[in-house]
């Protein structure tokens, strides 16, 4: 058998060390924030902590959820997260459904189809789009937040082409029952898509929750923030005042800023696990075109 043969076990044994050195050098840097987010102030700013907390606290993880600004801007995130993506999921199927027609059953096919892909390779810009959020009326608002993102061409893309791999006879079936297009894309399209509608919600989390940029550009009052630009004016501007004087005066700069960073790594952690097992067979099938 050719997968008992030396080269291929060579290549196994490799392929097992390389992908678990990788996987540690993923893992150890948070591994080492939680631990320096669960030491003493002391060791934390010496540079101490390696592998084990020294000093063993949680004060840093109280001091975090006592702050008002960082639960309301965790709070931000979440709405952020879960409106944006239900929005998004909602709107990018639908677009990936009638693109997924052929032209004989949707003639202007071709033409929105282009016009999508040229928005992937050209945009207005951020002084464009800043004035239409302007105009708009939505700045300060989450909807500022979501709708410039709503459209995402390339999980259109992964959609539409995991939609031509369902089979006619499904379709054809529907509608001699008499369903529609409405039903039948409810009813028939979207119990089979789990796995690529999983992969791109995925993507759409976490590209809401990490996402700090158009919190700087839209958002003017600092309760308003997403939590990703609230961590991004503590840590890399290294503003404080967001912070509880409290706070920073008792604790240490460093071990807060572990804290909150683990804080607000921990909901996609936790999420990626369930849809992980979709992740692969999303892209494979929804990448693959006919």
């Amino acid at each position: 058998m050719y997968h008992k043969t030396i080269p291929y076990r060579v290549f196994s044994i490799f392929n097992n060390v390389f992908l678990t050195i990788l996987s540690l050098l993923c893992l150890l840097p948070l591994y080492h924030l939680l631990m320096v987010s669960l030491s003493a102030s002391a060791p934390a700013n010496a540079g101490l902590v390696t592998f084990w907390p020294i000093g063993f606290t949680l004060e840093a993880y109280s001091k975090t959820f006592d702050n008002a600004n960082f639960l309301s801007s965790l709070w931000v995130s979440v709405e952020r997260t879960v409106l944006g993506t239900g929005l998004a999921l909602v709107v990018n199927t639908i677009a990936a459904y009638a693109l997924s027609k052929e032209t004989r059953v949707f003639r202007a096919r071709n033409i929105y189809l282009w016009y999508f892909v040229i928005t992937m390779l050209f945009s207005g810009g951020l002084i464009p789009g800043y004035i239409l959020i302007l105009k708009l009326g939505l700045m300060n608002t989450l909807l500022a937040l979501i709708l410039p993102g709503l459209v995402a061409v390339f999980n259109i893309i992964l959609l539409l082409n995991f939609f031509r791999t369902v089979p006619k006879d499904l379709e054809e079936a529907a509608f001699i029952d008499g369903a529609g297009h409405l039903q039948t894309f409810i009813k028939i399209y979207l119990p089979v898509s789990i796995p690529v509608i999983a992969t791109v919600s995925l993507f759409m989390m976490v590209g809401h929750w990490n996402s700090y940029f158009d919190g700087i550009i839209y958002i003017r009052d600092s309760e308003k923030l997403p939590l990703a630009t609230f961590m991004q004016t503590i840590i890399v501007q290294a503003d404080m005042s967001k912070l509880d004087p409290e706070v920073v005066a008792n604790l240490s700069q460093r071990t807060i800023r572990a804290s909150q960073i683990f804080i607000s790594a921990l909901p996609i952690l936790l999420v990626y696990p369930f849809l992980q097992r979709y992740f692969v067979t999303g892209i494979v099938v929804g990448a693959v075109k006919e």
